[in-house]
């Protein structure tokens, strides 16, 4: 029988799966409406875990709103959810209404039945570029409205969508100590490397990435508790010529040299349940 409540070290010891009930991971964890139930714990790495004990965002806040909700994908570890909610206030202080909120994780982590690769441990989310008109959309009005791109086509300059509030806000998220990296369009990090003419040390965590210039990503470190398989931390120093190298190539790509294709990647949607940690395959069972 599967234990209702399960400390972090008791989740250590796991279930055993027979091996004919062996499923994908995402059909099963993409399945559940709700977290199961005990404390908070994150187990495995960003693309390949999940979670117990997850907490769901509220739909509207005095300066939030979850977009999308009918992925449901507005639930993670309470450290994810109290961040976010700090961070919205934060963008208010920056001139903004506060935060569209797009993806963060399923009700118990997981690979997702679509998009991310990571969102897995309830310690990512994405939050929109688009500054809030209105922190009163309906339901449908959210899954209708679209965010807005702060880069040109090209994908080397900055659009008038940018100001100073982006800056703030990234620059607020990157010096809690709670955050791990904020992964964000290049043009956006060599823009606030421009812009930055204090304490640098911050810039450090914001890592430039192809995809995110519709949203920025945060992602949480590992919660104290929880059973995480840590990512290096990033590169010393601010990273800003790196992220204007990135540039430099998308003007030039025959600066690139092609990487060969790794023949070992699989991407975390084809993951069965018994690749999980098998930590994941309690959660799974859980009431």
């Amino acid at each position: 029988m599967i234990r209702k409540f399960l400390t972090a070290a008791a989740i250590v010891a796991g279930l055993v799966m027979p091996a004919s009930a062996d499923p994908l991971a995402k059909d099963v964890f993409g399945s559940f409406r709700s977290a199961s139930q005990g404390p908070a714990v994150s187990i495995g790495f960003y693309s390949k875990g999940c979670g117990q004990g997850f907490v769901q965002l509220p739909e509207s806040g005095p300066s939030w709103q979850a977009m999308r909700l009918s992925r449901n994908r507005n639930w993670g570890h309470p450290d994810l959810v109290n961040f976010l909610i700090g961070l919205s206030q934060a963008a208010q202080q920056a001139g903004w209404r506060g935060l569209y909120i797009g993806d963060m994780s399923q009700p118990r982590g997981g690979p997702m039945t679509s998009g991310h690769a990571s969102h897995q441990l309830g310690l990512d989310a994405d939050i929109w570029m688009l500054p809030p008109s209105s922190l009163n959309l309906s339901p449908a009005q959210r899954e209708s409205i679209s965010s807005v791109s702060i880069t040109d086509r090209r994908g080397v300059g900055l659009t008038n969508v940018w100001n100073g509030g982006h800056m703030s806000i990234m620059r607020a998220a990157a010096r809690d100590p709670r955050v791990e990296r904020i992964f964000v369009d290049p043009v956006a990090k060599v823009a606030m490397c421009q812009m930055e003419r204090g304490d640098r040390s911050w810039l450090r965590k914001v890592r430039p990435i192809n995809a995110h210039n519709y949203h920025f990503h945060v992602r949480m470190a590992c919660p104290r508790g929880s059973i995480c398989d840590r990512q290096d931390p990033p590169p010393p120093g601010d990273g800003c010529a790196e992220a204007a190298e990135w540039i430099k190539n998308r003007i030039d790509p025959s600066r690139v040299q092609p990487t060969p294709p790794d023949p070992d990647y699989r991407h975390p949607r084809t993951f069965r349940l018994s690749e999980l940690p098998s930590q994941c395959r309690t959660v799974a069972g859980a009431p």
